[in-house]
């Protein structure tokens, strides 16, 4: 069984028809090809999939299309300013190298804009616990964690 289902994408009014078991990342990836979006765990473990859906982080591996009719989606390609300018987080993120195969990091950037946006990330261990549904195999995590310091900050100055 499809139903219609209506969103707005990185700022562009979407409408598809999706069948009910259609999960949102491959609605995203699949049919819209924002590849930004990774699926990594397919069990919602890694956050790798991580976009926000009306301003929050979500895992869209765990989310049915269906769910997020009527919503507001930003991917890691919405992120950034229309003209290109990085987002003050992805900024972070590469200059602080809070990255190495990249595979997390859209994820990882979108996580640290909803800590930054809506918990608590005054500490190092307050940011160490606020992505702890997001997993990095190839970093230690302090130049993460070193990133979202910086991004924080800088959002702050917008």
């Amino acid at each position: 069984m499809s139903h219609r289902i209506h969103l707005v994408v990185n700022g562009r009014a979407v409408s598809r028809e999706v069948d009910a078991d259609r999960l949102l990342v491959q609605l995203l990836r699949e049919d819209l090809a924002l590849t930004g979006t990774h699926v990594g765990c397919d069990t919602a473990q890694c956050g790798a999939c991580t976009v926000h859906l009306d301003g929050r982080a979500v895992k869209a591996c765990n989310l049915l299309a269906v769910q997020a009719d009527g919503g507001r989606i930003t991917t890691i390609e919405g992120l950034a300013a229309q003209d290109g300018t990085l987002h003050p987080m992805q900024a972070a993120f590469k200059d602080c190298h809070g990255l190495q195969c990249g595979y997390c990091t859209p994820g990882m950037v979108m996580s640290a804009v909803d800590l930054v946006q809506h918990h608590d990330c005054s500490s190092e261990a307050a940011i160490r616990e606020g992505l702890e549904g997001n997993l990095c195999r190839c970093t230690g995590y302090q130049n993460i964690v070193r990133a979202v310091q910086v991004g924080a900050a800088a959002m702050k100055e917008v």
